[in-house]
This record gives structure tokens, sequence and C-alpha cells, in this order.
């Protein structure tokens, strides 16, 4: 084994390509191993590169990196390879940003996969004495209440049913984009219309009800909503970097990360109220048919506490992956103007005269998925995901990372690996089409894999398809006449760093 190491030394630096971050790694493997319990030769985290306590504050604090964590993610494969740590006080972490290593590691999370700690969101929750939902439970919890879900918002057939009251949806975010365009159809700040729209298509979805986020004029309780995810995302990074203790001392950011879950919470709360009153009302003189998420929920012996706090976190997860998702897609849409007449044709082939696509149209588009797809790639929602290994050591990139470690996957820097996607950077959708061209599948995982992926993809894509398509149908989308950049930031979730203004021009 010494002899093979030296042999490799040796090759990397006759070739000259050890600069290479990847190539590095491996010469990095190459000076040293360890045998594991199993007998195979591995290497312990203490020789695993990475930054210390005192750089990852100076990221911290001084570069004021909370916003580019993201660019973090880069910087680290340039610097230490696809694996690295990164301690603070007695926490350490490990990065995975190479497709093959994240798969690894999710080929090993076990039957019920635990996520990060998500201690903030967690610690409000015993503070108050709600229950946790999807995003926070484990174990058992979790499994319950995902199986329960799955049969409505994982089935196609099931997903499908909600297509005529999604599109109702995307009529009325039609009517309001007309309604509040400037001259020559400038519409500014998208971002926040399609935070109605979001919230309007996932609140039809789990009440089957509207609650009028896309009227001229939204009702106060819903801009507060909207106002408090905003707040509590911003805040989620800030209380999980601080240790508890110092919240008592420095109380500001604590209790306004508190108070917005307090306002999502009671938000939530009261609508499920209302709806579970109406069809109690219904079900006295004829059978309540519906199928909305909230109703299915009450019906099953779930304390209402844990219906609560599933709902909430559904409304605040299908929020953010619309509005940002529809924003970066009509961007870039409207910055490549033959992407978007290619993809026009399509949809109007497709369509054959029809205004109103559904779910089935939406299956023989095949362009309007690879523009979701890249755009995903480009700007990944969940820019960072992580596992926390519970049951056993398991072996990662010839390291053996202990039990209960966190480690980080890197999506945003495996989906611009240029390894894997030539041209990392560039807004490429046909890169999909392309029979000869495979990337590997854990490459661009913007909605994750496995037991743990998102519950709800298959609704939130129906629901960008479908918005997408009759836009295009409507308007052509021109880009900011000022010709603004825009730029994604980390805010726990990745979203534009400037306002997005575009224009809708009538066809």
């Amino acid at each position: 084994m010494s002899s093979f190491r030296r042999m490799l030394q040796q090759a990397l630096r006759v070739s000259g390509l050890s600069g290479f971050p990847l190539l590095r790694w491996v010469g990095r493997w190459a000076e040293g191993t360890v045998v594991a319990p199993d007998g195979t030769t591995v290497r312990s985290m203490d020789d695993m590169p990475g930054t210390s306590m005192p750089g990852f504050a100076w990221d911290l604090l001084v570069r004021r990196a909370l916003s580019k964590l993201h660019q973090l993610q880069l910087e680290g494969v340039q610097r230490y390879g696809p694996m690295w740590k990164v301690s603070f006080g007695p926490i350490k972490t490990v990065h995975v940003a190479h497709p093959a290593l994240v798969e690894q590691v999710l080929r090993q999370e076990g039957q019920r996969p635990m996520r990060s700690e998500l201690s903030s969101w967690k610690d409000y929750r015993k503070l108050r004495g709600q229950h946790y939902g999807l995003l926070t439970s484990e174990g058992e919890e979790w499994q319950e209440v995902r199986s329960l879900l799955a049969k409505h918002m994982l089935r196609p057939k099931a997903v499908e049913a909600y297509d005529q009251t999604l599109n109702g949806v995307v009529s009325d975010l039609i009517a309001k984009l007309r309604l509040c365009r400037q001259p020559e159809g400038l519409v500014t700040d998208i971002a926040r219309e399609f935070y109605y729209f979001g919230l309007e298509g996932i609140s039809s979805v789990l009440f089957e009800s509207r609650i009028g986020c896309l009227e001229p004029v939204v009702p106060k309780k819903t801009e507060h909503f909207i106002e408090s995810i905003n707040t509590m995302f911003v805040q989620t990074l800030l209380t999980m970097a601080i240790p508890r203790w110092i919240h008592s001392l420095f109380p500001k950011n604590w209790n306004a990360f508190c108070q917005s879950w307090d306002s999502m919470f009671e938000f939530a709360k009261s609508h499920i109220d209302q709806h579970l009153k109406e069809a109690e009302r219904k079900s006295k003189c004829q059978e309540v048919k519906g199928h909305y998420l909230a109703y299915f929920l009450s019906q099953t012996d779930l304390p209402m506490k844990t219906i609560y706090s599933n709902i909430t976190e559904l409304l605040l997860a299908g929020v953010d992956t619309i509005s940002c998702t529809m924003s970066w897609s009509l961007y870039e849409l409207s910055r490549h103007p033959e992407v978007q007449a290619s993809l026009r044709d399509e949809v109007l082939s497709v369509m054959e005269g029809r205004k109103v696509p559904q779910a089935a149209d939406v299956a023989r588009m095949r362009l309007l998925k690879a523009v979701v797809k890249e755009v995903l790639r480009l700007y990944p929602v969940i820019p960072a995901n992580a596992r926390v290994i519970t049951e056993r050591d398991i072996q990662v990139g010839g390291y053996l990372i202990p039990k209960n470690t966190l480690i980080t996957l890197c999506h945003f820097a495996t989906s611009r690996d240029p390894a894997v996607f030539p041209n990392p950077n560039d807004f490429l959708p046909h890169r999909w089409l392309t029979k000869d061209q495979t990337h590997h599948p854990y490459a661009s995982v913007p909605f994750g894999v496995g037991k743990r992926s998102c519950i709800g993809r298959r609704i939130a894509e129906l629901e960008l398809y479908l918005a997408l398509a009759r836009i295009l149908i409507e308007f052509d989308v021109r880009p900011d006449p000022e010709g603004v950049s825009v730029k994604p930031m980390t805010r726990t979730l990745l979203v534009p760093e400037n306002v997005i203004n575009l224009q809708f021009v009538e066809r």
C-alpha cells in the first residue's frame, strides 16, 4: 500500500495535475490510511482537510457569509476537494460536494433518515408546546405522517386530481399580472407576486378553498403570513449559528424568530378550524367528498396539534419553492428568447388551440420539464441538505464517518460541477434532452432523494408546469429594460439577491 501511495504521489507531481481539486484530494488520500472495524482501509476524520473554528467564525462574522453559504460550497471544493470538515466548537460537520459521494451518504441513511437538527425550529416548538411536523419530526412520528400524506401527494393519479383546482389559481395569476403591469408591460418584483401565487396554490390543495392572495387587495392576515415566512427564514440561520445561552443575553433575533412562528401557526390554525367546521356542517346533510389534505388528516387519529404543525410546515414549504422557481424560470427565459420561443411552440403544439392545459398535456411537454430541471440545477431552492446517520458508522469517500456526525450535502456545488455539467453556469435546458449526454443521478437533486425527499414535489411541479405554460400562451416575457443582472443569495433557502422586474407583453 505504501509503495502504491508513493507511485500515485509521484504521478501527480510529474503530470502537473496536482493543482486540480479532485486530484489534490486523491493525493491527500494517498498519504496515509487506517483500518476500519470491518477490515477495509479508510481514513479517519482527523485526516480530513477543512476549516477550524477561527476560520468558520471569520467567514460568519467578518465576511458576513450567511448570505453566501452557497458560494462557500464552491470555495470549499477549490480549497479541499470533494470532502472537507468544518469545526465550530464541539460540533464537526462533514461537507460532501461530489455526486458519487452524495450517493454514498444517501444509500446508507437507513429506514428512517434523519435530517439536520433544525435546532431553533425544535426549540420554538418545545417553548410553545407545539408538535413537530414533517420538516421537524424524526423516526416513527415522521414515518407515520409521511405514509399518510404520500397517498395524496406522491401518487401521480392522486396529484392529477388537483389540476382543475390549480388551473383556477393560475387563471387568477394571469389576471393579477395584467392588473399590476406598468407601462410597456413591466411588472416589478415578480417574486412577490409569485409568493402570493404559491400561497394561494398550496392553500387550495390543503383547504380546497381560496384565501384571497390574488385579489386586487390582499387580506392583511395573508400579507402578515408572508412577511412572517421571510422573517423566519432570515432568523433561522442566525438562531442556529448562535449558542442557545446567548438568546437570553441578546434576545432580539430569537424573539423575532418566535413571533414569526407564532404568526404562521395562528394563520394555519384559523384556516384549518374554519374549514373543518364547514366540513362538519356539510356532513350533517351530505357526505363530504373533498380530497383536501387538512380534512383528510382530521379523519385520522393524529392529535390536532400534530395536524396544525404539519399544515403550517406544508404552507411555508410550498410558498418559497413556487415563488423562487417561477421567478428564476421567467428570468432565464426572458434572457434567452430563442429558448422561450421553442418552449412556446411546444406548448401550442400540444394544446392544439386549447387555452388551459391539463396534467395529461404536461406529460407531453419535454422541453417544459427540461427548463424547470435546468432552473432547479442552477438555483436549487435548498442549496444544501443534511443527514445524521444514527445507526452506525459509515464509509464515505475513503473516510470513516462516526455515527451521529452531521453531514452536509452540498447540492449547489454538485449541480455546478463542470465535470458533470459542461458550462455549468449557463442556462442550457437542452442538456436534459440529449440522449447521448447523461448526468450522474445525484448531481442535481433539488427535491431530495429517497424516503426523505420533498413530499410536495409532484404538486409543486404540476403547479409550475401549468403556470409557465399559461403565461407563455398569454405573454411574451422580456427582461428588465434596465438590464439588471440578478444573482442568488442564501436565506436558509436560495433566493434572488435583488428584485426581479420583467415585461409581460400581450401576445
